[in-house]
């Protein structure tokens, strides 16, 4: 074990461990739930689509990039095949056996980069709980979290064009007799 796998192992070791504590663990538990297949973030932007009418392209396409980069994280784990860590005890089941990279991290730091854009406070900070709970719930390595959040930050930032473009709204003509407001 090379510096950086014992380094991976004692943190995660080390946060896990914050699991012991009932509400820490439901918390994690609740976030990994959520977080399953990016769904939080899916239905946030689809939400976000229903009410925000003058931005619904906009919403449409943040949550295209957060889906986007889930399914790139999925493809990443499928070439990477690196284990889950086995040293510490899952609070949770996952979908997959593959760790690398987190795709909880990938489509959270995607949501935070993309509803950011879109002026979603909350967006950041639900972001860096859901990634810190995959540590506490111990179904990853940080490194996973990690290289997760910066592929999901990635295609988020190189999908901004789009998604700005997606912004521009349509003049509201609504009560427009003739081209002129009487």
């Amino acid at each position: 074990m090379d510096h950086t796998d014992h380094l991976d192992h004692r943190i995660l070791s080390a946060l896990r461990a914050r699991g012991a504590d009932p509400r820490v663990a439901g918390a994690a538990r609740a976030l990994s739930w959520a977080g399953e297949h990016g769904a939080l973030w899916l239905a946030a932007g689809l939400t976000g689509a229903a009410v925000d009418g003058g931005r619904r392209r906009a919403w449409l396409r943040a949550t295209a990039l957060t889906a986007g980069a889930h399914i790139a994280s999925m493809g990443v784990k499928r070439i990477v095949r690196r284990p889950r860590p086995t040293h510490v005890e899952p609070l949770v089941r996952t979908a997959g056996r593959h760790s690398f990279p987190s795709s909880h991290a990938t489509s959270a730091a995607a949501a935070a980069v993309a509803f950011g854009a879109l002026g979603v406070r909350a967006a950041r900070p639900l972001a860096a709980a859901m990634c810190l709970s995959r540590l506490v719930v111990g179904v990853h390595y940080p490194s996973d979290v990690a290289a997760g959040a910066a592929l999901g930050a990635l295609t988020a930032r190189l999908g901004a064009r789009w998604l700005k473009d997606g912004a521009r709204t349509v003049p509201d003509t609504r009560g427009v007799r003739g081209g002129a407001r009487s």
